[in-house]
């Protein structure tokens, strides 16, 4: 029979284990569980089957429901086959589907820069990495745009993988009156510093982080800890503290965005910056930590006193250290200086206001690249410091020591040898003019391998200049070897530190070239 109105409603109520067959229409309240039913009435009534229907309230668990989710990636006009068969789908419910994900939010972490998230966010870090070993228990954890003000540092576990929505987008912050590193690499247990590894704890390993932001507010914290760390990534990640031009005039706060330690039994190797962002610190990093293959690639420098500084405490310090691809500006001081530390090298990187004080082109305090130890290498790393700046303190300074350089393209140095790039001439029928001017504040004695070309006449030499330390013109000799007279005459003169290289060519009614390097020792 037909329903053609509505005209009684009734209700039960009590315990959900003592919830009976209701009556078509008829509503059940299970007092105990806050869930509604409905009857559904007989299937003469219309019913498709004899039971109650949950009527969804807040307290309905609706994921219990979904338990048939079904990839299909209908995108491509077609439904993609999960299971063995086409009528054999994988299906799984909303909740494990879910739960293959989590969100520091799920754990407490709010994110609003206001909330001290500190417990929330290691306590996610610890439920996710360190109470089993199972792997099937590890999940990337999200961290939704925010700032999550933390009070203490985050203790990040092996296999942590933590990932947001860009460096300014996700970023854990430190409070101003904190003292302390913002976050740090703990063992299996979140252990950290000298309690790595104990109760046999698995070490620092396999940590990725991406597109997130470190910060500091206090002036006199580092921003992150590697501490017996392997096989690390941190990807488009910023590490940035609170100082500004006007407080990285000198190094006294000796803070760093990258802190590294190690110990005998844990050294940190095998640790990749890839794409970061390094600002407000005294350094990006400073270490004389054992370290073996640290890698900083693809990265921003800005607003440091120093960019990397690498020595070692009268041990092993860092070895295999690459800094390459990297932008280097609004550095006070050298850009990279290695002391005693080996086997390092920077490479294809672009510096432009570094080691001027701030103050630009025409103001240079120091050198940009300065190795003070053997076994380093810096090489196609390119320099905004004109040739000006770099007679007063040179792009890369090697003190003297086995290691190897190259300048814009324009030099190759080994140790205190170094040779220009070649590069030609012209010289001009029956006229005086300049070849080229060397620097006696380089070096005292130069030599310049040259070959003119004047028609069919070739001439190849040798030209040694010998600076008169201020006391008049150069000594210098010319020898050559020549298939016939070029007409040409090569001398020097100078003027305090500046020694220059002239040409007469005589009336042959023909024009020539000269192509020269230029190589000296100093």
């Amino acid at each position: 029979m037909a329903i053609v109105q509505i005209s009684q409603i009734t209700n039960r109520k009590g315990l959900a284990e003592n919830l009976p067959q209701l009556a078509g229409a008829e509503l059940g309240w299970s007092t105990n569980t806050r869930q509604l039913w409905i009857g559904n009435g007989t299937l003469e009534d219309g019913a498709p089957i004899i039971g109650n229907t949950e009527i969804l309230t807040e307290f309905s668990d609706i994921l219990a429901f979904t338990n048939t989710y079904t990839y299909e990636g209908l995108a491509a006009g077609y439904a993609v086959q999960t299971g063995p068969t086409a009528g054999t789908p994988i299906t799984l419910s909303l909740q494990s589907w879910l739960d293959q994900w989590a969100s520091v939010l799920d754990f407490g972490a709010v994110g609003d820069g206001t909330t001290d998230c500190t417990a929330a966010i290691n306590r996610a870090l610890n439920q996710l990495y360190c109470r089993e070993t199972n792997p099937q228990i590890r999940r990337s954890l999200f961290f939704p745009a925010g700032v999550y003000r933390v009070t203490g540092p985050i203790n990040i576990p092996p296999y942590a993988t933590l990932y947001g929505e860009g460096i300014n987008g996700s970023v854990i912050q430190m409070d101003a009156g904190i003292t302390g590193v913002v976050a740090q690499t703990a063992d299996s247990n979140q252990n950290t510093g000298a309690n790595i590894g104990s109760g046999g704890a698995l070490p620092p390993q396999s940590i990725t982080i991406t597109n997130m932001g470190f910060r500091t507010l206090n002036a006199a914290s580092n921003v992150f800890l590697v501490q017996d760390a392997t096989q690390c990534r941190f990807q488009n990640v910023s590490f940035t503290g609170p100082a500004t031009k006007s407080t990285l005039t000198n190094n006294s706060a000796g803070t760093m965005g990258v802190q590294f330690a190690s110990t005998t039994s844990f050294v940190c190797e095998q640790i990749v910056f890839d794409g970061c962002l390094f600002s407000g610190t005294t350094y990006a990093s400073a270490t004389t930590q054992q370290l073996k293959g640290i890698t900083f690639e693809n990265s921003t420098l800005n607003i440091l006193y120093q960019g990397f500084n690498l020595g070692n405490s009268g041990g092993t310090g860092p070895t295999g250290v690459r800094i390459v691809h990297n932008l280097f500006d609004n550095i006070y001081s050298q850009g990279v200086f290695i002391t005693t530390a080996t086997l390092n090298a920077t490479g294809h990187n672009i510096f432009y206001d570094v080691g001027n004080g701030f103050n630009g082109s025409g103001s240079p305090i120091t050198t940009i690249i300065e190795i003070q130890n053997g076994n380093n290498v810096s090489i196609s790393d390119m320099f905004q410091r004109n040739d000006t700046d770099a007679a007063v303190y040179a792009r890369v300074n090697l003190n003297n020591t086995q290691s190897i350089a190259t300048t814009n393209g324009e030099q190759l140095a080994m140790g205190t040898f170094t040779r220009q790039t070649g590069v030609q001439a012209a010289l001009t029928n029956n006229v005086s003019g300049t070849v080229t001017t060397l620097n006696a504040s380089v070096a005292q004695a130069f030599s310049i391998n040259y070959t003119i070309t004047r028609t069919t006449s070739y001439r190849s030499g040798t030209m040694t200049i010998s600076s008169n330390n201020g006391s008049g013109n150069p000594v210098w000799t010319d020898d050559y070897v020549q298939n016939g007279d070029t007409g040409i005459t090569l001398s020097a003169t100078q003027t305090g530190t500046t020694i220059t290289i002239t040409y007469a060519a005589n009336n042959s009614g023909n024009n020539g070239v000269i192509n020269y390097s230029v190589t000296y020792l100093a």
